[in-house]
């Protein structure tokens, strides 16, 4: 019985020691999290840069599609006036 109670308190005298060591990991385990949390936070702020470029991209794209078609419209416009002007002057 002796020597089991000798091989218990050597047992807990490892654990304690391992003890300090795993407050070392916690700790360490603590600052790579804190590390973790801003890489994410830089590549959230990369993504809804890039995400706000590529709208801004698509609604310029949008507006210079927009403002040809106005073009467009307004240039047939013109050539309908011109072609009634033609028709009221070679009617007379």
């Amino acid at each position: 019985m002796n020597k089991f109670s000798i091989a218990v308190v050597g047992a807990a005298a490892l654990a304690l020691a391992a003890c300090n060591n795993s407050q070392d990991q916690v700790d360490e385990n603590a600052l790579n999290a804190e590390a973790a949390e801003n890489l994410d936070a830089l590549a959230d702020d990369a993504a809804n840069d890039a995400e706000a470029e590529a709208l801004g991209n698509q609604a310029a794209q949008l507006n210079a599609t927009a403002d040809n078609a106005a073009a467009d419209d307004q240039t047939d416009g013109l050539d309908t006036n011109a072609a009634e002007a033609d028709a009221a002057v070679n009617g007379m």
